[in-house]
């Protein structure tokens, strides 16, 4: 009977999350999707752990699933996907570098940045949205919780306001 509980205050608490997200930081979100695809511009994600897992999970659904059949695709890079990459910036550098590194071999101007962390604070990504923030690109933060640092140096944000990591991701 408890696992049922569980399960239920789990349903509870992502539909309740899910219905309080901010139409309007969605929307933003969308519109600037396709206005990187119109302009033919990529779209740069990253994250840790989970939220590095939901990175790769969105390039793969935009670029397969969105794109499949159009003329024009979105061109998304997830840079959580080469694993060789960060390690190998890890271990030379640093974890804080993964992204900003790999970012100097492919950002360009208008591109957009996509920063997901659950908490808002981790260092790689913060460091990686400031580097975007700095080389005039537009940023994006995916948050939970309040949003940390992320949601402050973004210039966009969406926002799942839940004190719960396993639901904001």
């Amino acid at each position: 009977m408890k696992q049922l509980s569980t399960i239920d205050n789990y349903l509870k608490t992502l539909v309740s999350t899910i219905n309080n997200l901010d139409h309007d930081e969605i929307l933003n979100f969308s519109n600037l999707l396709e206005q990187t695809r119109q302009e033919g511009k990529r779209v740069i994600i990253f994250g840790n752990g989970g939220s590095g897992a939901t990175a790769s999970h969105f390039a793969c659904d935009i670029n397969k699933g969105v794109s499949l059949g159009m003329k024009k695709r979105y061109k998304v890079i997830a840079l959580t996907d080469n694993i060789a990459t960060i390690l190998a910036y890890s271990n030379d550098l640093s974890y804080d570098e993964v992204f900003v590194e790999q970012m100097k071999n492919f950002l360009e101007e208008g591109d957009i940045v996509v920063g997901i962390s659950g908490s808002g604070n981790s260092k790689n990504v913060l460091k990686a949205i400031e580097y975007a923030n700095q080389q005039g690109n537009t940023t994006i933060g995916i948050t939970g919780f309040t949003g940390g640092k992320l949601r402050e140096i973004s210039k966009f944000s969406v926002n799942a306001n839940v004190n719960d990591m396993q639901v904001s991701e």
